[in-house]
């Protein structure tokens, strides 16, 4: 039977629901982001009032990153079978339930049962909203605005979480950077139901691919959670190997189904694109290189110049509004003018430069000096970020937008946990061994980041590396000219 795309009414460019659509689908990623990132500052406080173990404590940011980059590709497809809109409400209304579970939480168990209904509520929405805004912007600079602000709520809003972790955990307690999501997941899905698009999916008759489905979920939920436990247990641990060799080996065997099941999760005429195949690997690359660099700078900030939750918060601000500036500033011009390949390369130069500065950090760093011109690089990320989305969703029809929202989304999620797991395992080592010789702990932990950052500007020169190469346009042959008669 022959598939055919998503029934949704077509809205007209001028319409005022297509402006809503993206303010909910920008406030739900948002929200989602801001979840992500918005626990890291928390977690001292967290540990202390719940008695977490230190290897428990790790779970809090483990259980919510394992189930939303293994769901993804899954809730991506099913959102095209039966609906984005329909998925897209009900991971809305999972996340926002979850989140008062994890606010209300008074041990261990419940608040990483919360965060892991969390994750799947976030993998829920997140793998289809930008397949929606694909459909509601299908080309033009209107499409450039609208994945620049799209964009700017995963860029800016890491940065942001941060920020409010700091201010929520000084100013009332840990509880509150979960409450915080109840009157914007209530927003959302006020809203959600006349401003997005109506849609009954492809229907449950294209096929759904359970076998394929079950090999990706488990195969990516192994392979994440044997990468998060090397953060623990080092990289040659049987705890860290073992998951990550098994993963690896169902993802191997999903795309040997793939290539002969009659209705694939994942259809390989999607990899036939070169520009969605490199978009997805700069992404993890310089996700990878940017997530770490996050994390490290605040355990920096907090582990050598002491500063607190508060005050490690407002230092990262001006990265992320710098990311939003050029975001929701410049970059739909400079990708209409120059087009998403050029504008990619040149901001991946700013950023490889940021964490090249962070090489040199002083163990006595001065914040306006060492620190700031550092924040004020990374504005390259609001402009790598709406080049990727671009280059991710171009070319894919509007049968699979869910499913290639899923995959950015995924590989985005990969480079998270590869991202931190490697570089923060590089630092500790560095740091270990400098310590066992002798060394004062901040300058052991100076050094280790030194090893880190500059592992994270090797990715990103790996990023500009491939987009240079692979992402070379095709030439358009000459056309011989007719003489006139």
């Amino acid at each position: 039977m022959s598939r055919s795309a998503p029934k949704s009414p077509a809205m007209p460019p001028s319409s005022p629901r297509r402006g809503l659509a993206l303010g909910v689908i920008a406030a739900s990623t948002l929200m989602i982001v801001l979840d992500g990132s918005i626990v890291t500052v928390a977690m001292p406080a967290i540990q202390h009032d719940l008695g977490f173990s230190s290897e428990g404590l790790s779970w809090v940011v483990n259980a919510y990153l394992v189930t939303f980059g293994s769901l993804l590709l899954l809730a991506g497809r099913l959102g095209d079978i039966l609906g984005r809109k329909r998925m897209f409400v009900a991971g809305t209304a999972v996340f926002t339930a979850s989140s008062l579970l994890a606010g209300l939480a008074s041990g261990p168990a419940v608040l990483l049962a919360a965060r892991f209904l969390q994750g799947v509520g976030s993998a829920m929405t997140a793998a289809v909203g930008l397949g929606i805004l694909a459909a509601l912007y299908p080309e033009g600079r209107e499409r450039a605005r609208a994945l620049a602000v799209f964009s700017f709520t995963g860029a800016a809003g890491a940065s942001i979480g941060q920020v409010l972790g700091g201010l929520l955990t000084d100013a009332l307690d840990w509880h509150g950077i979960f409450l915080i999501n109840l009157p914007i997941g209530a927003a959302v899905l006020a809203l959600a139901r006349p401003a997005l698009p109506a849609g009954r999916g492809l229907g449950l008759r294209a096929g759904a691919d359970a076998w394929g489905a079950l090999l990706i979920t488990a195969g990516l939920m192994a392979a994440l959670y044997g990468i998060v436990n090397t953060a623990t247990y080092g990289w040659t641990s049987p705890r860290a190997l073992v998951p990550a060799a098994v993963g690896t080996a169902l993802v191997v065997a999903f795309f040997l189904r793939q290539a002969r099941a009659r209705t694939p999760l994942l259809p390989l005429r999607m990899l036939r694109s070169r520009a969605v195949v490199t978009a997805n690997l700069v992404q993890m690359l310089m996700i990878a290189a940017l997530f770490a660099f996050q994390v490290l700078v605040a355990l920096y900030l907090q582990g050598v110049l002491r500063y607190d939750a508060a005050r490690t918060g407002l230092a990262m601000l001006p990265a992320a509004l710098a990311i939003g500036a050029t975001s929701l500033g410049v970059s739909a011009r400079l990708i209409a003018r120059y087009g998403e390949r050029a504008v990619l390369r040149t901001a991946l130069v700013p950023l490889i430069g940021a964490l090249a500065l962070l090489t040199r950090l002083p163990v006595h760093a001065a914040y306006a000096t060492d620190l700031l011109p550092v924040m004020l690089l990374v504005a390259g990320f609001g402009l790598a970020l709406p080049a990727l989305t671009a280059l991710g969703m171009s070319g894919v029809d509007s049968q699979d937008a869910g499913l290639a929202s899923g995959l950015f989304n995924t590989t985005q999620q990969l480079g998270s946990a590869l991202g931190v797991a490697a570089l923060s395992t590089l630092a500790a080592g560095r740091t270990d061994t400098l310590t066992g010789q002798g060394s004062p702990r901040a300058e052991a932990l100076t050094a280790g980041y030194h090893v880190a950052f500059a592992a994270g500007a090797g990715l990103l020169a790996l990023a500009l590396l491939a987009a240079t190469i692979l992402l070379r346009r095709p030439r358009v042959p000459e056309v011989a000219a007719v003489p006139s008669a």
